[in-house]
């Protein structure tokens, strides 16, 4: 995932209310989101590549969602993928906190990365740019190629949409159109993170449109009190035309 904009016990009615765009490259193999047919308790879309995916969710419970940390200085063309820290996730059973304790002792293994892990009661975060596990309190937080809440200007109005769709009775499809903004950032609150000005101003929009690499998928997911789990995904062409969409809900084993 490129951007995470999420609500952690943030509405009386939902324990979390999730929007996010994959951004990556449309050459890269990918399946669209459903049940794994190795894993039938996990719903994620999947990375053909290499077999992860960017987030999930489980009919216990379990969330995880990943985005990369962008410094191309530091990028390793042999690091492991990172998406496998999603699906071992939702895979196990350790509780979030514990499981990202023990991806932090592996961490420098990897190529940059926040991971988000959550199992319906406690929501936790882990960059491998930070070296702290952290507990996350109830409230709206968004996420990026950065760390947690870094206000990068698709991350503050993103976060503040959100915060405007809990005021009332939040949907998928509410959700999608805050995650449907192709608008550039003004050049002057760009972010200096080493890929050009040209790219960080083509990769400041919510909503990427682009040859060869851009917004691939847009998710809603919401996990209800009641256990009532609603999941839709909307993926994209390289032209940024609708592509399908995938439609789930279930209602969660526990």
């Amino acid at each position: 995932m490129c951007l995470i904009l999420f609500a952690h016990r943030a509405h009386p009615d939902y324990r979390l209310v999730v929007a996010a765009n994959r951004d990556e490259w449309f050459s890269r193999p990918t399946a669209a989101a459903g049940f794994w047919p190795d894993a039938p308790e996990v719903f994620a879309g999947r990375d053909l590549a290499q077999a992860g995916t960017w987030l999930g969710v489980t009919r216990g419970g379990r969330f995880a969602a990943l985005t990369n940390f962008r410094d191309p200085a530091s990028s390793r063309p042999d690091a492991p993928s990172r998406g496998a820290l999603v699906s071992a996730f939702l895979r196990g059973r350790l509780a979030p906190a514990e499981y990202l304790e023990g991806v932090r002792g592996d961490a420098a293994r990897y190529n940059g990365f926040s991971l988000l892990a959550g199992d319906g009661d406690s929501l936790a975060y882990f960059s491998n740019r930070a070296d702290a596990v952290r507990e996350l309190a109830p409230g709206i937080y968004g996420l990026s190629n950065a760390l947690l809440d870094e206000p990068w200007p698709k991350v503050a109005s993103g976060k503040a949409l959100l915060g405007a769709a809990l005021g009332g009775c939040p949907n998928a499809e509410r959700l999608l159109a805050i995650l449907d903004d192709t608008e550039l950032a003004p050049e002057a609150s760009l972010p200096e993170t080493g890929v050009g000005r040209g790219w960080e101003r083509r990769l400041s929009a919510r909503r990427i449109v682009g040859d060869g690499y851009g917004t691939r998928s847009s998710t809603a997911l919401l996990v209800g009190t009641d256990g009532e789990v609603s999941f839709v995904e909307r993926s994209f062409g390289e032209d940024g035309a609708d592509a399908g969409v995938v439609r789930e809900r279930f209602r969660l084993d526990r």
